[in-house]
């Protein structure tokens, strides 16, 4: 099993020429393996192991940006002069440096020595995940496993050079009965972590308590987002409009509140690098991370910037760059979002409860505005569902929404780079059938 440590005297013969060609020069090598089975119905339909190395390369002079990508060792040279052409044509930007080392203070935890990505294993994960589904009436529709090991290494003409290692087990499951569905998956670091029987229990759940669901009319209710719905409003809306990029562009609704109370005075929502599935030292640029407070007691505080952003806009990075791969340029993200507000038991009142929304790519990232169709949705109270609701839509403003919480729960789950918890708004406009 390669590690991206292996190819230390390539990374740093790409570096050297590099230094000869251009200004500045940095490498971002990405090495992996993993093996992957899914479900067709309750048998495995197709099963992968995939082995991955891809080395970007990019280089600057003058303020021109050039990148390229290779996925393969001995192709290096090629990928050099392809980042320089590409630079060649590129429009001059702004352009102070790529980050200088330095020495790190904290420790993350993102790898597990004992998860090795293998078959045996990965049928071991599915065959429990079967098997945990039986006695629902419901049907498994498809699903699978996957187990990930992975390094990845940036390095610049500056003297960076920083690895991080890290590993993944998920599991997911489809039950259909009838026409209801219940979905439920689970993606987690450590292997000892993975819960395919909660896995299994939930989209049996899902799928057998929505097959007996109703329709409701027209109504203005409490609503509560779970996790998995908060977050398609939360990375579709609002992570946008905390981009230092959208901000000065004009793009953001909250380009002219940082220092304003805009939100509920209980919430709170920051980017701790250090703690969750994306932990990182460093981000994308190479430049160190920190704690980043977006919004603090329902005040803005902070906004994201990588370098190419702060550059242009005379701003500061925030350690915040990220990127989709080896190839990706950086772009500004999140490594470990945190959300929080006033806790409270957000299903002890009367409320509609969903656990998914379906359209929410469709809201307006700029103003907020949003129009969706709730899915896995219930009626609640006492802390338990009561009438299943088979179709409704929620209208509303996400950033109106904010501003008046009704409370936290106290259970958080991690999705991707999202920790959430949660959370119950009042008083929002859902559209049923109407008789």
């Amino acid at each position: 099993m390669h590690n991206v440590t292996d190819y230390t005297d390539l990374v740093e013969t790409v570096l050297a020429k590099a230094a000869r060609e251009a200004d500045e020069a940095e490498v971002y090598l990405s090495v992996s393996d993993s093996v992957s089975l899914e479900l067709r119905r309750s048998q495995v339909g197709e099963a992968e192991k995939a082995v991955s190395w891809a080395m970007g390369i990019r280089t600057i002079t003058d303020g021109h940006i050039g990148a390229s990508l290779t996925e393969s060792p001995a192709r290096w040279e090629d990928c050099l002069r392809a980042a320089l052409a590409s630079g060649r044509i590129a429009d001059s930007q702004a352009w102070n440096g790529l980050p200088e080392p330095v020495q790190f203070s904290r420790e993350i935890d993102t790898f597990d020595s004992t998860l090795i990505p293998d078959a045996g294993t990965a049928t071991d994960l599915i065959t429990a995940l079967c098997n945990a589904a039986e006695g629902g009436e419901g049907e498994i529709a498809g699903g699978g496993v996957s187990l990930g090991r992975g390094s990845s290494l940036i390095a610049n003409t500056h003297g960076v050079f920083y690895t991080r290692e890290s590993t993944s087990a998920s599991a997911s499951l489809e039950v259909i009965n009838g026409t209801s569905t219940g979905y439920e998956f689970d993606h987690v670091t450590y292997l000892r972590d993975l819960n395919t029987e909660r896995v299994a229990k939930e989209a049996m759940f899902f799928a057998d308590y929505w097959a007996g669901a109703g329709d409701i009319e027209s109504c203005t209710a409490d609503i509560v987002l779970t996790p998995s719905a908060l977050s398609q409003l939360i990375g579709g809306i609002l992570m946008p409009a905390l981009s230092g990029r959208n901000v000065h562009a004009g793009r953001s609704h909250l380009a002219d509140k940082k220092g304003e109370p805009c939100m509920d005075s209980s919430f709170v929502l920051y980017d701790d690098p250090y703690v969750g599935k994306g932990a990182t030292r460093w981000d994308a640029d190479g430049v160190a991370t920190r704690k980043l407070d977006f919004i603090k007691d329902g005040t803005v505080q902070s906004f994201a910037y990588d370098l190419r952003t702060a550059y242009r806009y005379g701003e500061t990075s925030t350690g915040s760059a990220v990127r989709s791969g080896a190839g990706g340029a950086p772009a500004v993200g999140v490594h470990c979002l945190k959300l929080d507000a006033r806790r409270d038991n957000v299903r002890e009142e009367k409320a509609i409860c969903t656990h998914g929304l379906i359209g929410a790519h469709t809201a307006n990232t700029i103003t907020g505005d949003f129009s969706v169709e709730l899915s896995n949705a219930a009626w609640v109270e006492n802390g338990e569902y009561g009438a299943p609701i088979r179709s409704a839509m929620l209208s509303g403003n996400l950033f109106a929404m904010l501003a008046d919480i009704a409370g936290a729960g106290e259970e958080k789950r991690e999705l991707g780079r999202m920790t959430l918890p949660e959370v119950r708004f009042n008083n929002l406009h859902v559209i049923g059938k109407e008789q």
